[in-house]
């Protein structure tokens, strides 16, 4: 990870961490860096923060004093912006997001020209310019400078494109959708009752400040009462861009990222659409996903935390389904990122085909008891580089053997340091990961 971009692109506390000076820069950078032989066209998204507004202007006026064409597609998902890039003749594209983070927060993704998230060297350079290492960038001039269009024809077409994915009909099926009062309030309802559902709606009013706040993928239970409420077939959450997605069956079960791959996997095994029999995963996937998938006769790869690991896995050995347990899930035959929307249709997709219920699909999954503690710190680098702390690791490690695990890192997106430990109960998994939390309090890096 750079000094600014980290696995998810550039975030912190708005006209904080990231201020619209930074988001100038990117702009200026970026204008000229894809306009240097050409004039660039650069295409922006949106979600619903108060911020948003504010970083789009700042990007768009560094964009055009470059020369570069900026088009909005104003409120939008981040897997829409990939799309419009790798489908129209786009430079490269922009999301301002923070994702699941709370409102106060921001971020800038910066989309190249296939799609996919940045490559780190052109990040680098951004974040030189940002320093003033790199030097200064000439300003356009006369009828070279950029202009700005209104683009929300883009975010449309990405509407139609999904509608299409569909291979059936959902009338009849009564689907709950919690919007988290993001990105997905203006796309996901148009789809689902495009395509025949009987739509119900939730967290689906953004005012600026109430996005990811009790509700959305982060806050699942909120949907989880919603859908056992109305008595829904099924139900699916999205973060605040969505690019991810979780989903509540009708019995009110949780299926997370995990049990997504599970259910997609099997499917697209059976229909013989699964490419290599494989399917990739992270660190953080569960145990008792990777003995199911041993059942089922189908193989896996296990990647490094963020969804850009896993599509770079998918990109070098050609599979074609991965995730995380957050529920980013990339299906590369229509994305070249995660796509919550999509994911929820590609579910409904197997429970149509193969007439079930989502319950039943999932229910081969033996979930292992799972505990994750998010440790705000001073360093993550140090902290995670600490001698005592690596030790107390070690030690869980050797206790649970073969019956659990123990996974510390450092989040990509947050000053965290995140203790994960899978065992046979709860408590077990309480009490190993509340070790290693002792001892980074008792070392000094936990911050307050």
């Amino acid at each position: 990870m750079g000094k600014y971009f980290g696995t998810d692109g550039f975030r912190g506390e708005a006209n904080v961490v990231l201020t619209v000076e930074h988001a100038y820069k990117v702009g200026r950078f970026l204008g000229w860096y894809y306009g240097q032989d050409h004039k660039a066209k650069i295409v922006i998204g949106k979600d619903t923060r108060r911020s948003s507004y504010m970083f789009e202007y700042s990007l768009v006026a560094g964009l055009t004093a470059s020369g570069a064409d900026a088009y909005l597609l104003h409120v939008t998902t981040t897997p829409s912006v990939s799309y419009v890039v790798r489908t129209e003749d786009f430079d490269c594209g922009i999301m301002i997001s923070a994702s699941h983070n709370p409102f106060y927060d921001n971020g800038i993704k910066v989309i190249n020209g296939k799609g996919e998230k940045l490559e780190a060297e052109v990040e680098t350079k951004i974040e030189a310019y940002i320093d003033g290492i790199w030097g200064e960038i000439p300003f356009a001039v006369k009828e070279n400078i950029g202009r700005t269009v209104d683009y929300v024809m883009g975010r449309n077409r990405y509407i139609g494109y999904l509608i299409s994915l569909a291979t059936r009909s959902f009338k009849g099926v009564r689907v709950g959708l919690d919007c988290s009062n993001g990105s997905s309030s203006s796309i996901a309802k148009n789809v689902f009752d495009a395509l025949g559902a009987k739509t119900y709606v939730i967290n689906n009013e953004p005012d600026g400040t109430n996005i990811n706040t009790n509700c959305g993928s982060t806050h699942i239970n909120v949907l989880k009462d919603f859908v056992l409420e109305k008595g829904l077939d099924v139900g699916f959450a999205y973060d605040g861009d969505a690019d991810r997605c979780i989903a509540i069956d009708h019995t009110g079960r949780i299926i997370d990222g995990d049990l997504i791959l599970y259910v997609c996997g099997c499917y697209m095994k059976e229909t013989g659409t699964l490419k290599n029999n494989t399917v990739v995963t992270t660190v953080m996937s569960n145990l008792g996903l990777y003995k199911a998938f041993d059942k089922a006769g189908i193989h896996y790869e296990k990647t490094a935390v963020g969804d850009k690991y896993v599509y770079e896995n998918m990109v070098t050995n050609n599979h074609c389904l991965g995730g995380e347990q957050s529920g980013h899930i990339i299906f590369s035959k229509h994305a070249s990122t995660g796509d919550g929307i999509l994911t929820s249709l590609k579910l409904m997709e197997v429970m149509m085909e193969k007439k079930e219920t989502l319950h039943r699909l999932a229910e081969p999954v033996t979930i292992y008891p799972q505990v994750l503690k998010n440790v705000k710190v001073k360093s993550k680098s140090e902290a995670q580089a600490d001698e005592d702390v690596q030790s107390a690791v070690e030690k869980v490690a050797k206790e649970l053997g073969k019956d659990g695990r123990i996974l510390v890192r450092e989040s990509g997106t947050e000053p965290l340091i995140r203790v994960m430990v899978e065992a046979a109960s709860d408590e077990i998994c309480e009490q190993y990961a509340d070790q290693v939390v002792a001892v980074l309090e008792q070392k000094g890096h936990v911050a307050k």
